[in-house]
């Protein structure tokens, strides 16, 4: 069996995958936080000298060709997108790769919401599809503040 392909729920899913990006931050030397409950936009912190990063971290396993399909919306259920002002930092994690992409959300959400990307921790078929490589494993950017997070997506 898949080592992801244990849960019943896509909940227990994403419950796991939060780990998986908790340990893998701590494990870079990052002071990792997390909520207690469901209620906030966000699912994991980072405090860097009291700067706190907040990390909306997602998964995929959905081959789309060469890449993987993520989405960045909060479920099905939810009426109202993701803003800037919730989420500074997007970590998605490609399950069957056991790859991450770390991307602003500046990215994603500005100037035009993306409600999901695909990304190519494989091969690209087209040069041009490479647009969000970058990211891959770019835990760098945990040490970065807000301000320059926003920068980040301005300049790409």
């Amino acid at each position: 069996m898949k080592r992801w392909g244990k849960f019943g729920t896509l909940k227990e899913r994403g419950e796991w995958v939060e780990l998986q990006f908790m340990a893998a931050a701590a494990s870079r030397g990052y002071h990792v936080l997390k909520p207690w409950g469901d209620s906030l936009p966000y699912d994991v912190a980072i405090d860097q000298s009291g700067n706190l990063m907040r990390v909306q971290v997602k998964s995929s396993s959905v081959r789309n060709g060469t890449g993987y399909f993520c989405q960045f919306r909060r479920n099905a259920l939810a009426k109202h997108p993701y803003t800037v002002d919730e989420v500074d930092l997007f970590a998605a994690y490609i399950i069957p790769e056991d790859t991450w992409y770390l991307i602003p959300a500046v990215v994603i959400l500005k100037p035009t919401r993306k409600v999901g990307l695909t990304v190519y921790p494989v091969t690209a078929l087209k040069q041009d599809r490479y647009k969000y490589e970058h990211y891959r494993e770019a835990w760098g950017l945990l040490a970065k503040t807000r301000r320059d997070l926003a920068r980040r997506g301005k300049s790409r």
